[in-house]
């Protein structure tokens, strides 16, 4: 008794397309397989993903994460500052189109009131009114390396630190508590810099390239 087609299918029997009583793979096409096997098959891989097995005794434990409840005196005075710092920044807004606060750096020029805004009044007001007053505060120009201590030169502003002006004065041996180099990396004198010295003398400039251009090296074996 012969076997039908779809008992092959169903066996799992590749079904390939003939040409002139020959196989399509052996006259140097590709196999065609029909597109029930190809259903067939990707919903085997299907099923094989859904039992897949896992380990849910992983995620029995809960995951609570904890901060630390902000006090409540202390969010209503960080509300109150930054509600006093925007009114009073209004307050500087009114004067400046008026005219009567002399700080004009804030307000755009008479030449390019013709020209398209780059951006709205408001996307600028807290820059104008909030940081440029405390701006002083930070990109301070230093004349030493960032070390744990460091040398800053002194600068001054008379328009409300839009613009500075060094004075030629340098405030000597200030603590570095902005910068990131928390490694040392950075100094010229100590256990970095000694290091840095003794391993440019013996290997070069070119250490740190790749093997392909300096070669393999001890240290490439030691750091493996």
């Amino acid at each position: 008794m012969t076997e039908s087609s779809a008992t092959k299918l169903l066996n799992g029997d590749a079904c390939h397309r003939t040409l002139h009583g020959k196989n399509a793979s052996k006259n140097g096409y590709v196999k065609n397989h029909c597109l029930f096997q190809q259903s067939q098959k990707y919903r085997r891989a299907r099923e094989k993903r859904q039992n897949a097995t896992t380990n849910p005794s992983l995620y029995q434990k809960p995951f609570v994460e904890s901060f630390e409840e902000t006090p409540l005196l202390v969010a209503v005075l960080t509300y109150m500052g930054y509600g006093i710092l925007t009114l009073f920044g209004y307050l500087r807004d009114f004067l400046r189109h008026w005219n009567i606060e002399k700080c004009h750096v804030a307000r755009e020029r008479e030449q390019q009131k013709d020209f398209v805004p780059l951006y709205q009044d408001f996307e600028n007001f807290y820059t104008r009114n909030l940081y440029m007053r405390i701006r002083d505060n930070w990109n301070r120009p230093i004349c030493s390396v960032p070390g744990a201590k460091m040398d800053v030169v002194e600068r001054v502003t008379h328009n409300y630190n839009w613009t500075f002006e060094h004075t030629g004065k340098v405030v000597k041996d200030v603590i570095n508590m902005g910068s990131y180099n928390y490694l040392g990396f950075a100094e010229n004198t100590g256990a970095c810099a000694d290091a840095a010295v003794e391993v440019t003398h013996a290997y070069g400039a070119g250490v740190g390239s790749t093997r392909c251009e300096m070669g393999n090296l001890d240290i490439h074996e030691e750091l493996e």
